[in-house]
C-alpha cells in the first residue's frame, strides 16, 4: 500500500506526464544517439525517480516534525497531540484523581505527586472543598478504599468543575498507592466515555494518556500501548462525540513513543 508520500509523488508524476508535450522529455537528462521514444522514457523514468525521491524525503521530514495525528470516521473524530493538558485554553480537559478524589499535593507516597496531571491542576486550581463538588455532581460512592477508610468512587465517574472534568481513576492500597488492572482499566474507558457524552456540551473533549505514569498496572504497558487501548475502546464505544466535536488525547513526548506508530495513522 502506498503511504502519502508516494500517493503525492504519483499524483505530481501523473499530472506532469498529462500536462506536459511528449516532445519536451526528448531534451532533458540524457540526450544521445538513441531513438526519440527511448530517450522519452528515459527521461520520464529519471523524472519520476527524481520526485519520488524528494518526496519521500519530505514526507519523513514532516512525519518525524508533526506534533498531531488525526483518525477521521464519518461518525466521529480522534486527534492525538503532542502537549500539556494543564495549559490548554479550550474545550473540556479531564483531569484524572484517584478513586477518592484526594486533593494532598506532596511528595509522601499517599500524596498527588506535584509533576503529575492532577497535581499541577491542585496547584493552579485549588479545591477548597472536595465533597461539596462531588455530592452537587450527584454520583454516589461505590464502597469504602483500602486506604484510610475514605469513600471510593467508581473509575470514569465524572465530577465537573468549570472547564475541567475531574475523574476518578486509580484504586487506592493501603499505603495508599494508585493501582489499575488491565480489566478495571477497560471498565473505566468505558464509563469516561459515556459521561463526556453527558457532560462535553458544545466543547471538544481533551483527555491526558490515563495511566501513563505511575499508575501501577497489573500488566506491563507503556505510553504506545495505553494509548491504542484508549484509541480502541472509544472505537468500539456506543458513546461518541458527533461531529464537528473531537476527542483530542493529549500526551507527552517521550522515548520509544510517536504518534506515527498510531494505529491506522499513516
Amino acid at each position: 500500500m502506498l503511504n502519502k508520500g508516494s500517493s503525492i509523488a504519483y499524483g505530481i508524476i501523473s499530472t506532469i506526464f498529462m500536462v506536459v508535450p511528449e516532445d519536451v522529455f526528448k531534451h532533458g537528462f540524457i540526450n544521445c544517439d538513441l531513438s526519440d521514444t527511448k530517450i522519452i522514457v528515459t527521461n520520464r523514468l529519471i523524472l519520476s525517480l527524481i520526485i519520488l525521491f524528494l518526496a519521500y524525503i519530505i514526507y519523513h521530514i514532516w512525519r518525524k516534525k508533526r506534533k498531531s495525528v488525526t483518525i477521521d470516521d464519518k461518525n466521529y473524530t480522534i486527534t492525538i497531540e503532542y502537549g500539556d493538558i494543564t495549559k490548554i485554553d479550550k474545550g473540556k480537559k479531564v483531569i484524572h484523581f484517584d478513586e477518592c478524589f484526594s486533593t494532598n499535593v506532596g511528595n509522601r507516597p499517599q500524596d498527588i505527586k506535584p509533576k503529575s496531571v492532577c497535581g499541577q491542576y491542585l496547584t493552579k486550581h485549588p479545591i477548597d472543598n472536595m465533597q461539596n463538588l462531588i455530592q452537587e455532581s450527584g454520583i454516589k460512592p461505590i464502597g469504602i478504599s483500602l486506604y484510610d477508610n475514605q469513600p471510593k468512587y467508581a473509575p470514569g465517574m465524572i465530577v465537573p468543575r468549570d472547564k475541567f472534568l475531574l475523574m476518578s481513576f486509580a484504586e487506592l492500597d493501603r499505603n495508599g498507592l494508585g493501582n489499575m488492572t488491565y480489566n478495571r482499566y477497560l471498565e473505566c474507558l468505558n464509563t469516561l466515555w459515556q459521561q463526556i457524552d453527558i457532560y462535553h456540551g458544545t466543547d471538544d473533549v481533551y483527555v491526558p494518556i490515563l495511566g501513563s505514569k505511575i499508575t501501577r498496572f497489573d500488566k506491563d504497558l507503556n505510553q504506545q500501548e495505553l494509548l491504542d487501548i484508549m484509541i480502541s475502546s472509544y472505537k468500539l464505544s456506543p458513546k461518541k462525540m458527533k461531529k464537528p466535536y473531537v476527542l483530542h488525547i493529549v500526551c507527552n513526548e517521550r522515548e520509544n513513543f510517536s504518534l506515527n506508530d498510531v494505529f491506522g495513522v499513516n
